[in-house]
């Protein structure tokens, strides 16, 4: 039997970011893509879906995956994790509650500001950017900051109304996510753990805060190596025909992972 990836995309996205890479992988691999909470057809966290009183985390992301996954997977079938954004920080908390299980991670940008100290540049650029989310007066400015602090200033305006508004209805889960992960109480020490063989990816175009962070996070990983792609943050989604490769080159073991 072809072993298994699991692949878990970004915020205000869905597994489907990931069809192109599934397609390379599907011949030599077992391709599970999920939907994180929230996003494609994944319902929204049950407590926030209530409107209860309600702090949204990590465990949360992971119980959904791991329920996902036994769906797939015999009980304590080893997999691939690949992860984009927060799904890299899902990938990260996942991994760190099954290591044994976790064959490679591979990570591209995991937002996991929360790893770093309270005053490292990083974390207090997207503390900031975080802050002005949650202050806006509107789903459609709040919305507006995220897309174009992720891609560039005027990202969000350009886009049709048609897009626009759907990324505007998926703000509210955006919010949980950001809660999510600057409330996650583990340091870069914590992951010693991770020994997996593990790739680390960073778009030559991202904001300082998540290239600092990647390089930080393969530091920290025993087993880890970071690589620079074309693109930006989306760059699984603006410039899949780049990165999917170098993605595909490391799951097959045709990518040295170590120096």
């Amino acid at each position: 039997m072809n072993p298994a990836i699991v692949l878990l995309h970004s915020s205000m996205s869905s597994k489907a970011q990931w069809a192109a890479l599934v397609e390379q992988l599907t011949p030599d691999f077992r391709c599970i893509p999920l939907d994180l909470l929230g996003y494609g057809g994944a319902p929204h966290p049950s407590g926030a879906a209530q409107g209860e009183a309600y702090t949204h985390t990590l465990a949360h992301e992971a119980d959904a995956i791991a329920e996902a996954i036994a769906a797939h997977l015999a009980p304590d079938e080893a997999f691939h994790l690949v992860g984009h954004s927060f799904g890299g920080v899902s990938a990260l908390h996942l991994a760190r509650r099954m290591p044994q299980r976790v064959r490679t991670l591979t990570l591209f940008e995991p937002v996991a500001f929360h790893l770093l100290p309270e005053d490292d540049a990083a974390r207090v650029e997207i503390v900031t950017v975080v802050g002005d989310i949650m202050a806006c007066a509107t789903d459609r400015d709040a919305t507006r900051i995220f897309i174009d602090y992720w891609n560039r200033p005027g990202s969000f305006d350009a886009a049709p109304a048609s897009a626009q508004d759907k990324m505007i209805a998926q703000i509210a889960k955006v919010k949980l996510d950001f809660q999510a992960l600057l409330g996650e109480p583990v340091t870069l020490a914590d992951l010693a753990v991770l020994t997996m063989p593990a790739l680390v990816l960073s778009g030559q175009h991202s904001p300082a805060s998540t290239r600092s962070l990647a390089a930080r996070l393969a530091a920290a990983l025993p087993n880890a190596r970071a690589l620079q792609t074309r693109g930006g943050h989306m760059g699984p989604i603006t410039h899949g025909d780049a990165i999917n490769p170098t993605i595909a080159a490391f799951l097959r073991g045709e990518l040295i992972t170590e120096g």
